[in-house]
């Protein structure tokens, strides 16, 4: 789930420690009970989101920081064509040799996010980018090449952590060290964003903000929801203006 080159050439919007911890969990990237438990609990409700926005059957979309594949088989399962991008190599293998165990059709590509929007600008329906942002040194960098992948009228759809007392409660000391969901070191509080950072980048890119939806977790259904409540996970819906 990492990703991006800055717009600088040869100038890496990546951290290698940041690889390093992700590949570290290569192996374990599809078993719902391991340290990648919370992005399998929410995949369906992304999905949820997604299909409000764009009808996927035939769609085109790329997914941003990837991973070990488990939003892109489940977009490419409701019928999108879906290319997955990321940095970290290991992490791809599991994803291309997954989607090939489960008979599932999706191009997977180690290029950084700058890079792919180059290569194929205004190419997309949609482009997706889940729990990355806070990852990358530059995301603004990374919020513009989204603008410059998607094709106008197209869609942008991020997700990541508000900078907030509560999200630094919730996702760090209570994920990684209280119930010990995630591993220890999986986010840094500084580098959570504020939604007006966010939007603020869209703009700069050319995006339009359509939407800021928050994401709920109940300790008790031990599940997430879709809230108004943004002070921790937020979903942001942008659109790039027609022609």
């Amino acid at each position: 789930m990492y990703t991006s080159t800055s717009g600088n050439p040869g100038v890496a919007n990546a951290d290698p420690a940041e690889l390093a911890k992700f590949s570290a969990l290569a192996q374990s990237w599809w078993d719902p009970a391991g340290p990648s438990k919370p992005l399998h609990d929410l995949n369906p409700l992304r999905m949820r989101y997604i299909e409000r926005i764009i009808p996927l059957r035939g769609a085109r979309i790329l997914d941003v920081g990837c991973g070990g594949g488990i939003l892109s088989e489940a977009m490419a399962r409701a019928g999108a064509q879906v290319l997955g991008i990321d940095l970290a190599p290991e992490v791809l293998a599991v994803a291309e040799l997954h989607a090939l165990e489960s008979g599932i059709s999706v191009e997977y590509a180690a290029v950084a996010a700058e890079d792919m929007a180059r290569q194929r600008a205004a190419a997309f329906d949609l482009v997706t980018c889940m729990e990355l942002l806070e990852h990358v040194p530059d995301p603004a960098a990374t919020v513009a090449a989204l603008a410059a992948a998607v094709q106008p009228g197209g869609h942008v759809v991020v997700s990541t952590l508000n900078r907030t007392a509560a999200a630094f409660v919730v996702a760090i000391i209570g994920a990684e060290y209280v119930a010990r969901v995630l591993p220890r070191g999986t986010h840094e509080y500084l580098k959570f964003i504020r939604p007006s950072e966010l939007a603020r980048w869209g703009r700069a890119a050319g995006l339009q903000l359509r939407d800021l939806t928050g994401i709920s977790y109940s300790p008790l259904t031990r599940s997430f929801r879709l809230s108004d409540d943004t002070a921790v996970n937020y979903l942001a819906h942008f659109i790039r203006p027609a022609l």
